[in-house]
């Protein structure tokens, strides 16, 4: 149940984390997490590409032809920010992900966590 903003004639997609999910299963869009190293390090979504907000450029992101580039971090306040930022750039087809890792762990979807008895990444979720 996405809703679209319009940002100078630019739409912008705000995507729940099933719409994430079904379009990331599907190879339609690149994840941008962009919550710090230490965050992703402790928890991530597989298949998300790791850009920091502190660092993040976003005229260095690789060109996504066909692709939306969908940002997420830990409760949409960054990649909020971040798809703003990108829109801003000229990026055309960008979105984030509503309520970020939370929402995501709440709806129980995929997640790639430390087993902290081996220091080992584990999946959990469905």
């Amino acid at each position: 149940m996405s809703t679209t903003e319009n940002i100078n004639g630019i739409p912008f997609d705000l995507l729940s984390p099933q719409e994430v999910r079904k379009a990331l299963d599907a190879h339609e869009i690149v994840l941008i997490d962009v919550r710090t190293p230490a965050e992703f390090a402790f928890e991530r979504i597989p298949g998300a590409l790791l850009a920091p907000m502190s660092e993040l450029d976003v005229i260095s992101l690789p060109d996504q032809t066909g692709k939306r580039v969908v940002f997420h971090c830990g409760t949409g306040k960054r990649s909020e920010a971040a798809s703003r930022q990108a829109v801003a750039a000229g990026f055309d087809k960008v979105a984030h992900m509503v309520g970020g890792l939370s929402a995501w762990k709440q709806a129980n979807l995929p997640l790639i966590t430390t087993d902290f008895s081996s220091g080992q990444p584990k999946r959990v979720g469905q």
